[in-house]
Formats: C-alpha cells, sequence, structure tokens
C-alpha cells in the first residue's frame, strides 16, 4: 500500500458511507474497532482481507496500515481504544461476533464522541467486558505469496462459481494439485474447499449487499441449490441470506 496515511489518533464516531465508497489506506496509533451496522464492510491489509456484516466487527490492532471499503450503504460505527488498552489481547485484525448487547453500546458509544460524561466512561467499562467475551469468527481471506497461489486464487475470486477442482485449476495454472494443497496449508492455515468457501461467502456477501436475490447468489457463488447456500450462510452468520441485513439498524 502506497501513500499510507498516518492518523495518530483513531476517531470514534458514527459515519455513512455509499456503496462503493472507499476509506484509503491509512494507520493509527490506536487500536480500532470498526463496526458496520448496515451493509458489508471489508477491511483490507497486506495481509489479505476481513469482512463482515451487521452481525460482526472487525478489530484493528495499533499500528495496522488498513483500508475501508463499502458494499451497500454502510453505516459504519469506529471505536478508538489506547494502543495501551487491548482488551482482545489481539495483534492481528479479526473479526468478532456481535451480539444484541454489544451492538447497542457500539451504536450509544459512537453517538457522540464529544460526551466525555461519567455514564458514557460507564458505557465504555461495560463495551470492553463484552468485547472480551465476544467469539472470534474465521472471516478473512488471507492475502498469497506465491506466484502459483496467487494464480489459482485469482481464477477463484475472478468466477466464484467455477466448479473445477485444486488439479484442474494447476492444470490451467501450471501448478501441481500437491504442491497447491502444500501451500494452501502453508501460507493459508486451511485447505482449497475451505478458503474456496470463504472466498464464495465473501462474493456472496457483496452481491446481498447490492440486493441481488438470494437465488441469483447462491447460483453466481457456485452452490448446487439456494437451500445449500442458505445452510452455510446460517452456519457462518447465525442468520439467513434473505434476513441478515435486517439485523442492522
Amino acid at each position: 500500500m502506497s501513500n499510507i496515511r498516518h492518523t495518530p489518533v483513531a476517531p470514534t464516531r458514527a459515519q455513512h458511507l455509499a456503496a462503493g465508497d472507499r476509506i484509503d489506506a491509512h494507520r493509527h496509533d490506536d487500536h480500532q474497532i470498526v463496526y458496520a451496522g448496515s451493509g458489508v464492510l471489508a477491511v483490507t491489509t497486506d495481509a489479505g482481507t476481513w469482512f463482515a456484516p451487521g452481525t460482526r466487527a472487525i478489530w484493528v490492532p495499533a499500528g495496522t496500515t488498513h483500508a475501508h471499503r463499502a458494499h451497500g450503504r454502510l453505516d459504519l460505527h469506529l471505536v478508538g481504544l489506547p494502543a495501551d488498552d487491548n482488551p482482545l489481547g489481539l495483534d492481528a485484525p479479526t473479526v468478532l461476533a456481535v451480539g444484541p448487547l454489544l451492538r447497542e453500546l457500539i451504536l450509544a458509544y459512537t453517538r457522540d464522541p464529544t460526551d466525555d460524561s461519567p455514564e458514557r466512561r460507564r458505557l465504555l467499562a461495560v463495551l470492553r467486558d463484552q468485547l472480551r467475551t465476544s467469539p472470534q469468527q474465521p472471516l478473512w481471506l488471507p492475502a498469497p505469496t506465491d506466484p502459483r497461489l496467487s494464480a489459482v486464487c485469482a481464477l477463484v475470486h475472478a468466477d466464484p462459481a467455477d466448479p473445477r477442482t485444486l488439479a484442474a485449476l494447476g492444470a490451467a495454472t501450471g501448478a501441481s494439485e500437491r504442491t497447491l494443497s502444500r501451500l494452501f496449508r502453508a501460507e493459508f492455515g486451511m485447505t482449497f474447499p475451505q478458503w474456496r468457501t470463504q472466498s464464495r461467502l465473501y462474493h456472496a456477501l457483496r452481491m446481498l449487499a447490492d440486493d441481488i436475490p438470494v437465488t441469483t447468489v447462491a447460483h453466481r457463488c457456485g452452490w448446487s441449490s439456494a437451500s445449500a447456500f442458505i445452510d452455510v450462510f446460517r452456519r457462518s452468520f447465525g442468520s439467513t441470506p434473505g434476513t441478515h441485513n435486517r439485523c442492522s439498524p
């Protein structure tokens, strides 16, 4: 990432982003919690892309160079925390589940960033407690470094419905199935089918944010049927594709 902007203090605020809007690469000296109350948020670093619908938030550690992109209309809520205040003990970006209470705490805390009342400080204390108990979610598309892996990943991203096996994709890019399988585990810590499911879910969320019908999304992202897509989506996000946006304010 070039032309990196340095903003020492991570802001706490709420803002709206239109579909396709971006916040260019920047870094803070503080930690930040990034929550999309509506739409789908993608946070990208050199290590990959983390993505979150309205039932998830993304933890961005202090010093991490990152960029944001909105898929669908985004109600963005940002909570900055000092570098010495890390309630999660995490030093890498992480997606967190956001339950009803944590959601309301984030919305309330970002409503008036200028408020320095004792009541708001107590609100932050409860918010931090809720963060500690929030389950971590593996909603991450790691960035490949090996050119052979990059070539295969590019093919899948270009057409999420591509049904080719890893062996067939390897034949198209000049790498053996065995080599690629080893690279997926070594670089991503997951198998090719696991990574492809993550990729398809990412593309599905982007399409759903643009109000594309569920059946069309299922077909474009490679599921054999809408019911198969709904099952995977529910297990991953805790809601169905047709209702997940209604979890937002």
